[in-house]
């Protein structure tokens, strides 16, 4: 059997032209990233939700350059046929083109991505606009955009009304416009979700959006099930890896008690 094809930003706008849909996950190592990837995963993404799910952060504000770039290296060494999308942290971008060009080039140079993920639309126009004459390629992110959730009051669904709904649409096309390569559509409505597929002639990737967008992604500690306390609408486990977890490490505190291990098939 012949090895799957590269994917590239390419490869994505193709499978928007057929209809063929797109799957997405997040990694934030080396193993993980290699499972993915033989899974036949189309996009990693090394998103700043490490933050939350890897660091113990409240929110993903708190992430560096430094740390995305330690991890993006990390997914990097799997030599992933995926593409390899790496999130630009919190004001790594907003200040200034400078900042956003350097940093973007962090990512790619130091850390092995192959594209950026942004979120916002308007008032990061300039640092789209200089990553992507950097040749670096962008991919946005409307909707619930967690960098923004002082903003937003937190974690709430965007878009429910005509108006906020119109500006998401305007907002999106705005991203192609700037010379995105696919979108994030993250925490809207599932109507709003298709109209916003349906206006732009870039791959959507949706995350609390419903069916109709091009592709979708999740976090892979949510989709595997290992916060059992975290469980929002949008996320279907496809594992309970955390209750596995809880149950082998109580099983070995026991058996190390109790003499149990190692016995003499565990030793030399």
């Amino acid at each position: 059997m012949s090895a799957r094809p590269k994917v590239t930003v390419q490869s994505l706008l193709e499978m928007k032209r057929r209809g063929d849909k797109i799957a997405v996950l997040t990694a934030y190592d080396y193993p993980t990233a290699r499972v993915q990837d033989a899974a036949g995963v189309e996009v990693i993404l090394v998103g700043d939700s490490l933050g939350m799910v890897v660091l113990g952060y409240e929110n993903t504000l708190p992430v560096t350059v430094d740390e995305m770039v330690h991890h993006i290296k990390a997914v990097a060494r799997a030599r992933p046929r995926a593409l390899l999308v790496g999130d630009l942290p919190f004001m790594s971008y907003q200040a200034g083109v400078e900042d956003a060009v350097r940093n973007a080039g962090r990512l790619v140079k130091e850390g092995g991505a192959e594209a950026v993920k942004v979120e916002g639309a308007q008032r990061v126009e300039a640092s789209v606009r200089a990553i992507v004459d950097a040749a670096i390629p962008v991919m946005g992110h409307v909707g619930l955009t967690p960098q923004s959730v002082h903003q937003f009051g937190g974690y709430r669904v965007q878009g429910k009304d005509a108006d906020a709904g119109d500006r998401l649409v305007d907002e999106a096309k705005f991203l192609e416009q700037c010379g995105c390569f696919s979108l994030v559509v993250e925490g809207v409505p599932w109507k709003l979700a298709e109209r916003i597929t349906a206006g732009v002639s870039i791959p959507t990737i949706g995350i609390g959006a419903g069916p109709h967008c091009d592709g979708q992604v999740l976090v892979v500690n949510d989709m595997l099930g290992m916060d059992t306390a975290f469980a929002p609408k949008f996320v279907k486990r496809y594992a309970a890896l955390g209750d596995d977890m809880a149950r082998a490490f109580s099983a070995y505190v026991d058996d190390v008690k109790s003499g149990r291990f190692p016995d003499l098939d565990h030793s030399y």
